[in-house]
C-alpha cells in the first residue's frame, strides 16, 4: 500500500519509477497467502519467508469511507469476489488496491516477485547531492523461493530510494516470558495463523488482546476446546469488549495476566501463579521494524527492541542521508492509505526541489526534540510512530504543513472516533451493526457516495488516456 502510494506521487511529480515487489501480486500485507512459514512459525529470523501477516477471518476495522486515497475512494464495487460492507474483508481492500494500480497505469512500474538484497549508498563525489544508490536484487523466476538456482540477480544504481516496505512483516516476540526455547509443543506468532481447523480441540493461549489477539481468540473459539486470552496490561484486559466477549463465549474463553513461563510438561504458567496446560501457544504480540537489506553504515539504525527506527525527521527523512533516502509507511496507528499518501506527496516534490528540507542539523535537534517531549509526556517507547494515538492532531495538520494537502473533513474525523468507540464497545458486533451516525456524519456520507459517478467518469477518462 505504501510502495504504490509512493509511487503514484513520484510519477506525479515526474520521477521515473521502480517498484521492487517480493509477492506475485501488488498489495503488500492485504495480498492474503494461505502458506505459512513451517520450519520458523515464530517469524524469529529475518526476512520471514511468507511476508504476509494476513488471516483469513481478517475484515477491516475501519470504515471503507476513511480508507481511501484521497482522489481514488474506497467505493462498494459489483463484481464476482467483492465485498461491498461498510467493513470489508481483507480480500475486498487487495481489490481496490488492484483497482488503484489499474486506474492510475503502475503496473509497468512494478517488477513482481522480486526480493531486494541490499540498498546501499554510493558516493559519487563529496557533495551530498550527488549521492547515488546501489540496490541489488533478486527476481523469481519460477518456483517458490527468491533464492533458487532459478533466479535472475541484478545490482542496478538509482538516484533515490524510497523505503516503503510497511511495518507488519517481521514478528515481535516476547522477552520477559520464560521456557520458549524449551517448550517442545506448538508455539507460532500470529504472522503464521491462517483458520481456526489445525487446532482443533486444543487448548490454545493467546499471548496478547490487541485486535489481532481478539479476532484470533473469536476465531480458535470455534474449534478448540479452550482459549486462555493472556492479556499484556490491565487497561488490554479491563474493557467493554473484553467483558462482552467472555459473557458471549465464556464457555470456551477464559481471561488471565500476562505469562510468566513455558514449563517443558505444557503448562502455562501465568503472572498470577495460576497455569494451564496447553496445546499451543499463539503469540499475538505486535510487530518489530526491520530493514536487513538497509545498509547505511549506521546512519539509520533500529532499535534492539525493534519499536524505534531513527533517526527520522518526521518518520520520513534521515537528515544525513535525506533527501535521496526516505521511508514511507513508518508510523502506526495512522488514517490509510491517506496518510502514506501524503508522506508520499511530500518525498516526490522534496526530491524535485518543490520543497526544501531543513539542514541536516536542524532536522536531527527537531528528531531530538520530539523524542524529549513524548517521553516528557510520558508516552512509551512502543509508541514512538504511533502518530495518531499519542497526537492525532498532528496527523492530520502534517499535509497541509508539508505538501498543501486537502484537509481531512470534519465529518471523516468523527466517523473515526464513533468507530474506535463502538470497536471498543463490542468487537464482535461494531462491524456489522446499523449506522447510528451523526448528522454531519450522514451528510458527508450522502456526499461521499455522490462521488460515484464521478470517480466512475474519471476512472473511465484515465483508462482511455492509458
Amino acid at each position: 500500500m505504501a510502495g504504490l502510494a509512493a509511487a503514484r506521487e513520484l510519477r506525479r511529480e515526474g520521477h521515473a519509477v521502480t517498484v521492487m515487489e517480493q509477492s506475485s501480486d501488488v498489495g503488500g500485507q492485504w495480498l492474503y497467502d494461505s502458506r505459512t512459514d513451517v520450519v520458523d512459525p515464530l517469524g524469529a529470523v529475518a526476512p520471514v519467508r511468507v511476508p504476509s501477516s494476513i488471516y483469513a477471518c481478517l475484515r477491516l476495522i475501519s470504515p471503507r469511507e476513511v480508507m481511501g486515497f484521497s482522489d481514488f475512494q474506497f467505493l462498494p464495487r459489483e463484481g464476482a469476489g467483492r465485498d461491498p460492507r461498510r467493513y470489508p474483508g481483507h480480500r475486498e481492500l487487495h481489490c481496490y488496491l488492484r483497482d488503484f494500480c489499474d486506474a492510475f497505469g503502475l503496473m509497468d512500474a512494478v517488477r513482481l516477485n522480486t526480493r531486494v538484497l541490499r540498498v546501499a549508498p554510493v558516493a559519487m563525489s563529496m557533495s551530498t547531492s550527488t549521492r547515488r544508490w546501489a540496490v541489488r536484487s533478486v527476481r523469481r523466476l519460477s518456483g517458490t523461493a527468491a533464492d533458487d538456482d532459478d533466479a535472475q540477480k541484478d545490482e542496478e544504481m538509482f538516484d533515490a530510494v524510497v523505503v516503503a516496505t510497511g511495518n507488519y512483516a517481521q514478528p515481535m516476540l516476547p522477552s520477559d516470558i520464560q521456557g520458549m526455547g524449551e517448550w517442545r509443543r506448538r508455539q507460532l506468532h500470529s504472522h503464521s495463523y491462517r483458520t481456526p481447523e489445525p487446532f482443533h480441540g486444543e487448548a490454545v493461549v493467546v499471548v496478547g488482546c490487541g485486535a489481532s489477539g481478539k479476532d484470533i481468540a473469536l476465531d480458535l473459539g470455534r474449534v478448540a476446546r479452550e482459549v486462555h486470552l493472556a492479556a499484556s496490561s490491565e487497561a488490554e484486559a479491563a474493557t467493554p469488549a473484553m467483558s462482552r466477549m467472555l459473557a458471549n463465549h465464556g464457555d470456551v474463553l477464559r481471561l488471565h495476566p500476562r505469562v510468566r513461563q513455558l514449563h517443558t510438561d505444557g503448562q502455562v504458567e501465568f503472572t498470577d501463579g495460576s497455569s494451564v496446560m496447553a496445546d499451543t501457544v499463539i503469540y499475538c504480540t505486535g510487530y518489530a521494524y526491520s530493514f536487513p537489506f538497509l545498509d547505511t553504515g549506521g546512519a539509520v539504525t533500529v532499535s534492539d527492541d525493534g519499536y524505534v527506527v531513527g533517526p527520522l525527521f518526521e518518520h520520513v527523512f534521515p537528515p544525513s542521508l535525506a533527501p535521496t533516502l526516505s521511508f514511507v509507511g513508518v508510523p502506526r496507528k495512522v488514517l490509510i492509505p491517506w496518510f502514506f499518501e501524503v508522506q508520499a506527496r511530500w518525498v516526490a516534490q522534496v526530491l524535485s526541489g518543490r520543497r526544501t528540507l531543513p539542514s541536516k542539523d536542524q532536522m536531527l535537534r527537531s528528531v531530538e526534540e520530539q523524542l524529549r517531549a513524548r517521553e516528557a509526556a510520558g508516552v512509551a517507547r512502543k509508541h514512538t510512530h504511533n502518530i495518531a494515538s499519542v497526537e492525532p492532531r498532528d496527523m492530520y495538520e502534517f499535509g497541509e504543513k508539508y505538501c498543501d494537502f486537502t484537509p481531512t473533513e470534519e465529518w471523516k474525523k468523527e466517523l473515526i472516533l464513533s468507530s474506535n468507540a463502538s470497536m471498543d464497545d463490542d468487537v464482535e458486533t461494531f462491524r456489522d451493526r446499523a449506522a447510528d451516525d451523526s448528522e454531519k456524519v450522514r451528510k458527508g456520507v450522502q456526499g461521499w457516495l455522490g462521488g460515484l459517478v464521478a470517480q466512475a467518469q474519471e476512472e473511465t477518462a484515465v483508462k482511455t488516456e492509458l
